[in-house]
C-alpha cells in the first residue's frame, strides 16, 4: 500500500502494523483523523514543528523514516492477515540501513514481527545488528485505552542519547 521510507543511519524508523484504511486511500502514513503519530513526534521533540501526513516525505530530513510489518494490505488490524507479514524481509531493511531504533507503533506490530504474543512497552531485549527495538503505544484513535505518551518520551530520550 505505502512505500516504505527508510535510509541509511536514520535515528527511528517506525513501524506499524499496516496502512489504515485513510492512509491507504490518501497515499499518507498516519492519515486518520484520529491519529496521534504526528502530533506526539511533534510533542517529544522529534521534529522542530508539527507536521502532517502530507508532509511524510520531510521525515527523513529529521532522521525518521516509515515502514510496516505488512506490506500490501491496508484497514484496522481485524481486516489485516497478519500470516502475510514478512519479518524476514523487515530484518533485512534494518541490517541493511541500520537505523539506531526501530519504533513499534503499537504491540501488534511488535508481536507481529518478534512471533510472540507477551510485548511489554519500551527498549526490548532483541536487537537486529546495532538497531535496537522499541515498542510504543499504539497512535491510532482505536487504541486510546491504552495510551501512554511517557513512552514516547521515553523513546525520543534514547535516540537522542539520554538513556542507555
Amino acid at each position: 500500500m505505502l512505500d516504505d521510507l527508510i535510509a541509511p543511519n536514520l535515528k527511528i524508523i517506525f513501524c506499524g502494523t499496516a496502512a489504515g484504511s485513510i492512509s491507504a486511500e490518501r497515499k499518507q502514513y498516519y492519515a486518520g483523523p484520529g491519529n496521534k503519530f504526528w502530533s506526539i513526534i511533534h510533542k517529544v521533540g522529534l521534529t522542530p514543528h508539527q507536521l502532517s501526513s502530507r508532509d511524510y516525505h520531510d521525515l527523513l530530513e529529521y532522521g525518521l523514516g516509515l515502514t510496516d510489518v505488512v506490506k500490501g494490505q491496508s484497514g484496522n488490524d481485524s481486516a489485516i492477515d497478519f500470516q502475510q507479514s514478512d519479518p524476514a524481509s523487515l530484518t533485512e531493511k534494518m541490517l541493511k540501513h541500520q537505523p539506531s531504533v526501530l519504533a513499534f507503533n503499537g504491540k501488534k506490530a511488535a508481536q507481529v514481527f518478534l512471533r510472540r504474543k507477551k510485548i511489554e512497552f519500551g527498549l526490548q531485549a532483541e536487537v537486529i545488528g546495532r538497531t535496537r527495538l522499541f515498542v510504543a503505544p499504539s497512535t491510532s484513535g482505536a487504541a486510546n485505552g491504552y495510551w501512554d505518551q511517557d513512552i514516547w518520551f521515553e523513546l525520543a530520550a534514547l535516540v537522542e542519547g539520554n538513556i542507555s
